[in-house]
């Protein structure tokens, strides 16, 4: 039962971590170009996990090394750069809606490439979450305009997410969340620096009007929604599974819409009808893996 707790404990902190993410990139992108924002979102995870890099090379494998590097590309960096670049041509709401494929993708990718068995009781759950997600933001309305092909670069990142879920249930399940987590930022960090060094992101900040609005924005998605939230998800893939991992994607609109009701947005019954429908998918596909 404990150990129950600990997983939605480590689930709630989790979505309320990446679901911040949305609004924190929005705010980068007032300043900074799709590129920076997400060079400097890894940068930022890198050096805030650089002090465990030290024991995390000692105790890991050289062989696992490029596995983890590939977690990291995978799970963090590619989908980084996929994001921001898609929330300059589409609304929000549908980068939300599409972000909810990633379980869908776990199960494909695990299926596809790992050749896992896939339950009925698990696909109901990731479909019922799905309806949810689906049903919250209709409500909210959705507006593409006329860019929707920057919706593809959203499910290209889903596609990412969720070849990475498969990847570490299945090779790195054994390895500490902080070891794989420091590891992997570091070398995201570290390949993507040169954009902020050699484009115009530092000289900024020496003019009268810096954008530290954006550079705080940033550091906070790097620190927050990108280091803690990798050692997070790696610690629930290790300790719940994966597809429980995989549902994290369904709470995010949960976190939405908090974020608007401290906005004074209006909140209707339709929406918390929604985080319910969500909830109840969460519960299905925990249920089938603890009946498992």
């Amino acid at each position: 039962m404990n150990h129950k707790f600990a997983h939605w404990g480590v689930f709630l902190l989790l979505s309320l971590t990446w679901g911040s993410s949305f609004i924190l990139m929005k705010i980068g992108l007032e300043s900074f170009t799709p590129y920076q924002v997400a060079s400097l979102r890894l940068v930022a995870a890198g050096v805030a996990l650089l002090p465990f890099l030290p024991k995390a090379i000692r105790q890991t494998p050289v062989n696992k090394l490029p596995v983890i590097i590939l977690s990291g590309i995978l799970g963090n960096g590619l989908p980084a750069f996929l994001f921001c670049v898609a929330e300059t041509g589409i609304d929000s709401s549908l980068a939300g809606i599409l972000n909810s494929l990633t379980p869908l993708m776990a199960l494909l990718t695990g299926l596809i490439i790992f050749k896992s068995p896939i339950k009925k009781a698990q696909l109901l759950g990731v479909c019922v979450g799905l309806a949810g997600v689906v049903l919250l933001f209709s409500s909210r309305g959705i507006s593409t305009g006329g860019n929707w092909y920057y919706s593809l670069l959203v499910v290209a990142a889903t596609v990412s997410y969720g070849t990475n879920i498969s990847l570490v249930h299945h090779y790195l399940k054994g390895f500490g969340s902080l070891q794989l987590g420091s590891i992997a930022m570091f070398f995201c960090g570290l390949v993507t620096f040169p954009v902020l060094w050699f484009s115009d992101f530092f000289p900024q900040f020496a003019t009268d009007h810096a954008p530290w609005r954006s550079l705080s924005a940033g550091l906070v998605l790097g620190v927050m929604g990108t280091g803690v939230a990798a050692v997070l998800f790696y610690l629930l893939i290790r300790r719940a599974g994966s597809m429980f991992a995989s549902m994290v994607t369904y709470a995010l609109p949960v976190v939405a819409i908090g974020w608007g009701m401290l906005a004074h947005e209006t909140v209707t019954w339709v929406q918390v009808l929604c985080m319910g429908i969500i909830l109840l998918g969460v519960y299905l596909v925990n249920r089938a893996k603890t009946a498992s």
